[in-house]
């Protein structure tokens, strides 16, 4: 099971797909993220790719009153990823792939023109995963096991 901080920084990750997905960032962000993803295993990269491309479409298609919905979703879906894979790590390599999830997260924050970044949020007790751009904003709470 992870620590808080560790589900945290899987949070942050699944945010920062959905907000560069769609965004001038988004190809860079893609080939890194899947880079990440993958750890040297191309077949592992070529299946993130491909989730990847699936969430872009997902919320390029998602209409207006779905769009935070399917973005909060997909937010999930990318957590619950970077957590299983930070789950299957060793000690030190966690820490490296922490520090690399931070560094995405961080260079592509805000996703170009799809929206803002998280920032300043601070986890104890369950997760809060929060999606919204302009006037509306949905929050999420669930378990942090």
């Amino acid at each position: 099971m992870l620590t808080e901080a560790l589900v945290a920084v899987a949070a942050g990750g699944g945010m920062a797909v959905v907000q560069a997905a769609g965004s001038d960032t988004w190809v860079g962000f893609r080939a890194r993220c899947a880079r990440l993803v993958g750890r040297g295993d191309g077949g592992r990269e070529a299946e993130a790719l491909d989730r990847l491309d699936r969430t872009a479409a997902a919320l390029a298609a998602a209409e207006e009153g779905e769009r935070e919905r399917v973005r909060a979703v997909h937010a999930v879906l990318w957590q619950a990823e970077f957590a299983s894979l930070l789950e299957s790590l060793t000690e030190e390599e966690r820490e490296r792939l922490v520090a690399e999830l931070r560094s995405l997260a961080r260079d592509f924050a805000g996703g170009g023109t799809s929206g803002g970044a998280v920032s300043g949020d601070t986890f104890h007790g369950p997760v809060a995963v929060r999606t919204g751009d302009h006037n509306r904003q949905e929050d999420t709470f669930g378990s942090g096991g």
